[in-house]
């Protein structure tokens, strides 16, 4: 290469390494430029910015994010898991309102959820500036106006007080949660149960918040239920008859249930049913066929028609009538004999045949005169007396007469029919204490001159009938009944009867007979 060329790559590189360092100075020297404000750098939060993040932490229930925007972080944590903790709070809406002029505090609103009610108030937050930032000055008025680091907020429920008594005052159910738990000492079935959770749903239950120092002493209530008090619900159940009837129907074998009336005010003292017998209120509401209980009826209807309690009448083994035949229980058979030995010894075949004699009208009216085609609304349950239709066909009227064919009625039923013959007046079923029955369908009671003689058949039951076995409780007068169903081969078993102001109707499905219901009765009216 000539000198001349030499000297031309010499200038050209030289050049380019001038460029080169130029250009890397250039390069270095953007590098150390900051960036825009507007690619990175935060935008300031004002106090307004930080008050809203702040009330939704508090709304979502993260104490600890709304700590951590205030002042003083460690201190608001304590009081503000404090203040949750203490109002067993649901849920929380705190939403910012008005900021003043100078933007150093704002008005909230803070709106909690307690499960028993709600609970609102307006307050005040303050803001303040650390290192060039907006935070909220932690003060525990801020929660609430008069909360201090010494007090806190509490929650006062009804937890534990009664929601159903019996007649006497005496609880049956306690609040517990949301629901009800029986009180000590009570046996719970379903139809109680419904009660509990009708009284519970009626009985409004006080609550409160209430200011309190560090001891634990109330201040000042703050707010609630203002002006409620967890008043419950009186039954007119008596706790020691529905204790008494509870256990007497657990001990039968099968389903069982049991009614008791007072008769002189129609209170239902007791209403029990086991475990076998479901969930159901079948006590109240169930409709079977009443079997020979239902000669209380025919009876009535019979004296009423002119037969005396002393008319003397057949009662064979069997008897045929129309297309009928109808058996006495074990085929057993009297000579000829008064109507009053005939209801003691419940013949079958006396009572189809009186009841085939009567007009079609005759045994759905004395039905009514005994309550068992009236209707009643009683608040918390619902009932069902019975159904009794004029019978025109002679063949419905046979098997009527015995509690059979289409009769139906509920032991509630039974049971007002029982009390009707004791007091000697209609009655309208009470439940509660402050809360009237509705009378749908009313009824008036038979004559006094049904009624005499009734009383007394009714005691020969158990002196000389089907009902011996009760003669050493008292003096009880009453009724047995066996009822068949189906298809003839199952058969309930009934007792209902009265002693003094307790009238009462036990039911045993498919018992066989009326001995397992004796036997219940028997045992409840041990413990009463």
């Amino acid at each position: 290469m000539t000198p001349a060329a030499k000297r031309w790559v010499l200038v050209i590189a030289s050049v380019a390494v001038v460029a080169i360092v130029a250009a890397a100075v250039v390069f270095l020297s953007r590098g150390d430029e900051p960036p825009p404000a507007s690619a990175t750098a935060p935008i300031a939060e004002g106090p307004r910015e930080i008050g809203t993040r702040y009330l939704a932490a508090l709304s979502g229930g993260d104490q600890r994010a709304a700590a951590n925007l205030t002042d003083d972080p460690a201190a608001a944590l304590a009081v503000l898991d404090a203040v949750r903790a203490g109002l067993n709070a649901e849920r929380l809406t705190a939403k910012l309102g008005e900021q003043d002029p100078g933007g150093s505090s704002a008005k909230v609103r803070f709106d909690w959820q307690l499960g028993a009610g709600a609970w609102g108030y307006d307050s005040t937050i303050e803001f303040a500036q650390r290192d060039g930032r907006w935070l909220v000055h932690w003060t525990p008025a801020q929660i609430h106006p008069q909360l201090t680091a010494d007090r806190r907020l509490a929650f006062k429920g009804a937890e534990g007080s009664p929601v159903l008594t019996d007649r006497d005052g005496k609880p049956m159910f306690v609040r517990e949660g949301n629901g009800t738990k029986p009180a000590d000492g009570v046996r719970v079935d379903p139809l109680t149960s419904r009660l509990a959770k009708h009284a519970a749903d009626n009985a409004p239950a006080a609550w409160s918040v209430e200011l309190r120092d560090a001891a634990g002493t109330t201040l000042e209530k703050l707010g609630g239920a203002e002006g409620v008090e967890a008043e419950p619900l009186g039954s007119t159940l008596s706790s020691g008859m529905q204790q008494a009837a509870q256990q007497a129907v657990d001990t039968a074998g099968g389903p069982a249930m049991l009614v008791a009336i007072q008769p002189s005010t129609g209170q239902v003292l007791a209403m029990a049913q086991n475990a076998a017998a479901g969930d159901q209120p079948k006590a109240v509401s169930g409709l079977y066929p009443p079997g020979s209980t239902f000669k209380v009826v025919t009876a009535a209807a019979a004296l009423e028609a002119g037969t005396g309690p002393d008319t003397v009448l057949d009662c064979p083994g069997e008897a045929r009538i129309g297309t009928r035949t109808i058996p006495n229980d074990d085929r057993f058979s009297l000579p000829p004999s008064p109507l009053h030995t005939a209801f003691a010894r419940s013949c079958n075949t006396t009572f189809a045949r009186l009841a085939a004699d009567l007009p079609a009208d005759a045994l759905a009216g004395a039905a009514d005169r005994f309550g068992l085609n009236a209707d009643f609304d009683v608040p918390g349950i619902a009932t069902e007396t019975g159904k009794v239709e004029p019978y025109g066909d002679q063949a419905q009227r046979v098997e009527a007469g015995i509690g059979q064919g289409e009769v139906l009625a509920s032991p509630f039923g039974v049971a007002l029919m029982t009390a009707t013959v004791a007091s000697g007046e209609a009655l309208t079923p009470s439940l509660w204490r402050t809360a009237e029955t509705g009378l749908i369908t009313g009824y008036e009671a038979p004559d006094a001159s049904v009624l005499g003689p009734l009383r007394v058949m009714m005691r020969e039951v158990v002196t000389e009938g089907t009902a011996r076995e009760l003669a050493r409780y008292g003096e009880v007068r009453g009724k047995t009944g066996t009822a068949q169903f189906g298809d003839g081969r199952g058969a309930h078993g009934w007792f209902t009867g009265y002693r003094g102001d307790l009238a009462f109707a036990v039911l045993v499905e498919n018992a066989g007979s009326s001995g397992p219901a004796l036997k219940v009765s028997g045992r409840f009216l041990s413990g009463v």
